[in-house]
């Protein structure tokens, strides 16, 4: 893992709230089923250089409380019969943990290492809970950027 500035980024896509205890359940887990309909509906020119976030903001409190999801690309068409949100991710300091194999198993190994190391009360970092992403440089890639002071 690495500190990074990221510049500001506006993304594109569908949303739901939700909140950890519902995603660690298959059966009521809403994730998976946003990103479904994601790659179903938006067409990502990745030739073109369009590439896909996962943007985590809106949250209620900490890891434990609610937030929303949003499943988006950075394309500059946007098509409007899709009706799409529109979401901004900040510039500012990011903590960026990374992972690299299949999907979700990626994600999924990803989203532990922050979760594990956030839970480290001597952690060198703190979490802001203000908009936090994932960034797919490819299909094989992940890099979660976790907004920290």
């Amino acid at each position: 893992m690495e500190v990074r500035i990221v510049s500001k980024t506006i993304i594109h896509g569908f949303s739901t709230r939700t909140d950890n205890a519902t995603e660690m359940n298959a059966s009521t887990g809403r994730i998976p089923g946003l990103w479904q309909h994601f790659d179903q509906e938006v067409p990502v020119d990745y030739v073109g250089g369009e590439r896909v976030y996962g943007a985590y903001f809106d949250y209620e409190s900490n890891h434990l409380g609610q937030f929303t999801v949003l499943a988006g690309f950075d394309g500059k068409t946007v098509p409007p019969k899709l009706n799409l949100e529109k979401q901004i991710i900040p510039a500012g300091k990011y903590l960026v943990f990374c992972a690299q194999g299949k999907m979700p198993d990626i994600a999924i190994n990803a989203w532990t290492d922050v979760w594990h190391y956030f839970s480290n009360e001597n952690a060198d970092h703190q979490r802001l809970h203000t908009v936090d992403f994932e960034y797919y440089p490819s299909g094989d890639q992940i890099e979660v950027h976790i907004a920290i002071k």
